[in-house]
């Protein structure tokens, strides 16, 4: 992987447009493949809640082979806040899922999700089966995701579950107040260095592209990002009787978002599924790209 941010801008292998959600919201959506020359399979991608595409080097390299589409979670870079703003739940990212495939002619395909966007893309399958070829799951796990988290401190799921939903709902009323401040933070390599170095994440393949993903988290107001969080964690895990079609599970060792045990769990109770545990974190695809990337072509392979 030779891109970096340094180097080569990112923006100008991204293409961005405006589409109409089922409900009426304007989303920002976006590709890695702005003049459609990429020769390879096109991947949905159901991103980390509050993410940008500069969360994943590999897929801005113009020689990865895989076309992506995706969008910006509601409220978060460019896609509008719905009218009521209830309408954040799991189910309402679903339906986005389906308005971005509709908007690109895409009947069905490989969806690849991160973190929350593994909630998403599972509940797409077990909803529209038809639209699915196969899932793709990094740091992730197929709903309960609050119940996951600190999973290498060991707690119990409720006592886990119970720390991290309060945490999220002191954050909500607090974001408002805090926002200004998160914005103005001097985000730069030595921050970024700090980050790598505390255990929440390791070392990244590509700082200046780190960068660039962490300024553009920070544009949402954090009264907004715990908001979504806080919807989100109603998900219930998603019956996986009703999947039926591959997958492949990349878990970080040291995730304390998603925890590995679980989605080793998710992986075994299905029947054509893999499981890959990489040592790393929540930031699996942004510490180890090539390792991930790999992956996916494998399974892209795989699903055929």
């Amino acid at each position: 992987m030779a891109l970096s941010a340094a180097s080569t801008d990112a923006t100008s292998l991204l293409e961005f447009r405006d589409v109409l959600s089922d409900d009426g919201t304007h989303l920002r959506v976006w590709t890695n493949d702005p003049g459609g020359v990429i020769d390879g399979p096109t991947v949905v991608l159901c991103n980390g809640l509050g993410t940008s595409p500069y969360c994943w080097p590999a897929l801005l390299d113009p020689d990865c082979g895989v076309r992506v589409v995706s969008w910006n979670h509601r409220g978060v870079g460019g896609s509008d806040r719905p009218s009521d703003p209830s309408h954040v739940e799991i189910e309402n990212f679903v339906e986005d899922g389906l308005s971005v495939m509709d908007h690109f002619g895409i009947d069905s395909a490989v969806l690849m999700g991160w973190s929350m966007g593994v909630n998403t893309m599972f509940e797409l399958a077990a909803r529209h089966p038809e639209r699915v070829d196969g899932l793709f799951a990094v740091a992730g796990v197929p709903g309960d995701t609050f119940a996951t988290m600190l999973a290498p401190l060991r707690l119990p799921h409720f006592v886990a579950r119970n720390l991290t939903v309060n945490l999220a709902r002191v954050m909500s009323v607090a974001g408002k107040a805090l926002s200004p401040f998160s914005r103005r933070l001097p985000i730069g390599p030595r921050t970024v260095a700090l980050l790598s170095h505390s255990g929440f994440m390791l070392p990244l393949r590509d700082p200046d592209l780190a960068e660039a993903a962490i300024k553009e988290f920070l544009t949402t107001p954090l009264d907004w990002y715990f908001h979504l969080a806080l919807s989100t964690s109603r998900h219930a895990r998603v019956r996986l009787s009703t999947i039926s079609v591959p997958a492949m599970f990349v878990a970080g060792t040291f995730d304390v978002l998603a925890g590995a045990r679980d989605m080793a769990s998710a992986a075994a109770r299905l029947e054509e599924s893999t499981y890959v545990e990489l040592c790393g974190t929540h930031f699996i695809q942004m510490e180890q790209p090539e390792v991930v990337h790999q992956l996916l072509l494998d399974f892209l392979e795989q699903v055929g």
